[in-house]
């Protein structure tokens, strides 16, 4: 049964078109995964699907009988109750009957009065019908509900009585995410669910969403988490809607075949029209009575044709591509019994790492565990209490801070950039921001007016520009979209430097991190391998131990197989380099293809047979070299 449906929604602000032509419906019980690039119009959508903004025209139908639920990003949640007092709204139609059972309790312990036989049956009658309505309804076990969702979303017993009005805006939304849980609408849009969630939380509340009764439409850049809670996926591109069955993966398989599918099918019409266009130029250019009738019919038949619009490319991601200047030592970093407290608050003792030139390692922890503090004693930006850290020879630290506090958000953006990096060229920034989608007067907008994706960008940037050997990473794929996120992933991969990554999104680390090092209270507990290795791991311990024990694996052999890794990931780098390498001449060669199209519209060439030969023949020869880049590109990428 559909419980929600668009159709042809359309929305724009002003001359700028963000939805044009949304359409979709959803049954009761599906699982959407919403997708698209920033600025697609998503958060758009749930504005209009909760009547928190206008749409200009097309139809909206919401079952009237089912609940909607919003969960909007960075949510601030305002009171002046506790979180535990603020959850207790939920259940006030409880809360009621519990002093209703209260104020029967005490008028049945008054004594027993013959005369009002009747009233005294009535009030143990009243007393036995609401007491059954309430624990129906969960009279019993609400409170213990509270309890399990607070502690699932990252909160313990000492926080639920904290006054919300104290909170952090990160905790006020995962209050606000509580809260919406226990309402349970029949009808749930989050948009940007597992922010400020450590992966304990974001993995419970995949449990709960997967478990959930009713239907929901998920915004997330999370592909993970899609994935796990999915099962359809509709992705916004050019202001339309299109609809798939499957989580995250699955779309992106079936988008590609329908994208090869719908481009042989534009591009065999494409070759049809220009077929019959140059029949009818023939035609005309015989200037006969009979052949002028022919054009005419054939023009005509070809006026009739549905034209196929040409399929939606994909949104370019900036260029981002990361390389050192200088190479360090083989040692990047030493520390021995680090430890750090904050007052009575111990974030971590004993702590004891070594990280080696070209490490990719992943450092995850509980939220508040202390892992922006560890990278700030790395940087000496934070003093340590005891312990020893030696950085290696040459190593040259960037840092990407989360909070994007190094930006001046009073700079323009290309003075950003320009003022840490005063030898480039205007013509070297303007390019090197062009790379990430900064273009035009864009650049010359004011830091504080972009959105956290664009600061996100610059950063990166900035980042990428300084060619350091040692990247301290603390959640890089925060406010990016998934295009970017695959391209920073694609980055990481092919640098020859190091990497210590700060990072939930679970997608990227399986995809980036070699190795995972788990912060806790007592120490550093080191994984070799990706995070999917490292759950399988921890939660099944014992198996690792007996594959251990009963393979008979020697030191040597160990040392073997991490040389024989070693050498497969520099031949994968040396393979994604090559294909970096055949991108730029790709990209290069189309270039020189549209600007020698440029010139045949140049009336000095045109007009010269023999320079409009000229061009032309340097056309075919570039497209002949095109042709044999895309082939050797398609061999190499395979």
């Amino acid at each position: 049964m559909i419980v929600l449906s668009c159709n042809n929604i359309h929305k724009s602000f002003g001359i700028d078109v963000i939805l044009k032509d949304i359409t979709f419906s959803i049954n009761e019980g599906e699982k959407i995964g919403l997708i698209g690039a920033n600025g697609a119009g998503k958060s758009t959508l749930f504005k209009i699907l909760t009547s928190q903004m206008e749409y200009d025209s097309g139809e909206l139908f919401i079952d009237k009988n089912k609940r909607v639920g919003y969960l909007s990003q960075n949510l601030a949640l305002e009171s002046d109750n506790t979180i535990f007092g603020e959850l207790l709204l939920v259940f006030e139609e409880l809360l009621n009957m519990e002093k209703k059972l209260k104020t029967l309790e005490q008028k049945m312990s008054e004594p027993y009065d013959e005369t009002k036989a009747d009233y005294h049956n009535k009030l143990i009658k009243d007393y036995t019908t609401l007491t059954e309505v309430y624990e129906n309804r969960g009279g019993y076990t609400y409170k213990g509900e509270i309890g399990r969702v607070l502690k699932g979303l990252g909160f313990n017993e000492n926080d639920f009585d904290k006054q919300i009005n104290i909170l952090s805006g990160g905790q006020k939304t995962r209050v606000a995410l509580c809260k919406l849980l226990l309402i349970k609408p029949e009808i749930l849009l989050l948009d940007e669910p597992t922010n400020h969630l450590d992966l304990d939380a974001i993995e419970w509340l995949e449990e709960y969403l997967k478990n959930y009764k009713g239907s929901m439409i998920i915004i997330s850049h999370d592909r993970f988490f899609l994935d796990a809670v999915t099962n359809k996926t509709i992705e916004i591109a050019g202001g339309r809607a299109a609809s798939y069955n499957g989580n995250y993966t699955t779309f992106i398989d079936l988008k590609k075949k329908n994208y090869d599918v719908a481009l042989k099918a534009y591009n065999l019409q494409q070759a049809e029209i220009k077929r019959q266009e140059d029949i009818i130029q023939k035609y005309k250019s015989f200037n006969r009575e009979k052949s002028i009738k022919a054009a005419e019919s054939r023009q005509k038949a070809l006026d009739k044709i549905e034209r196929i619009e040409a399929p939606h490319k994909e949104q370019k991601a900036s260029r981002i591509s990361f390389e050192t200047k200088i190479k360090s030592g083989n040692d990047v970093l030493h520390i021995e019994e680090l430890s750090k407290s904050f007052g009575e608050k111990v974030l971590f003792t004993n702590v004891n790492m070594d990280i080696k030139r070209e490490n990719k390692i992943a450092l995850i922890g509980e939220n508040g565990r202390g892992k922006t503090t560890l990278f700030k004693i790395i940087m000496d930006e934070i003093e340590k209490d005891s312990g020893v850290k030696v950085l290696g020879k040459n190593v040259n630290i960037g840092y990407y801070d989360q909070e994007q506090s190094n930006l001046d958000l009073q700079k323009t953006i290309i003075d950003e950039v320009w003022d840490e990096f005063p030898d480039m060229t205007t013509t070297e920034v303007r390019c090197a921001l062009a790379a990430f989608l900064f273009t035009g007067d864009d650049v010359f907008k004011k830091i504080e007016k972009l959105s956290g994706g664009e600061k996100c960008r610059i950063n990166l940037l900035k980042l990428m520009l300084s060619k350091n050997n040692f990247l301290l990473l603390d959640e890089p794929t925060n406010h990016l979209d998934i295009v970017s996120r695959e391209a920073l992933e694609d980055a990481l991969l092919t640098y020859d430097g190091t990497v210590l990554v700060i990072s939930h999104d679970r997608y990227f680390l399986n995809k980036v991190a070699g190795k995972i090092f788990e912060l806790n209270i007592d120490g550093i507990k080191e994984y070799l391998g990706n995070y999917s290795y490292y759950i399988e791991k921890k939660s099944n311990p014992a198996r690792f131990q007996d594959e251990e024990e009963t393979s008979g694996i020697t030191k040597t052999q160990i040392k073997q197989d991490k040389k024989k890794k070693r050498e497969e990931e520099k031949k994968e780098k040396e393979k994604q380099k090559y294909i970096k390498s055949l991108e730029e001449k790709i990209a290069s060669t189309e270039e020189e293809i549209e600007e020698f199209q440029k010139m045949l519209c140049l009336e000095e060439i045109y007009s010269n047979p023999e320079k409009s030969q000229e061009v032309n023949k340097s056309i075919s020869s570039k497209e002949a070299e095109l042709e044999k880049l895309y082939e050797e590109w398609e061999e190499v990428a395979q």
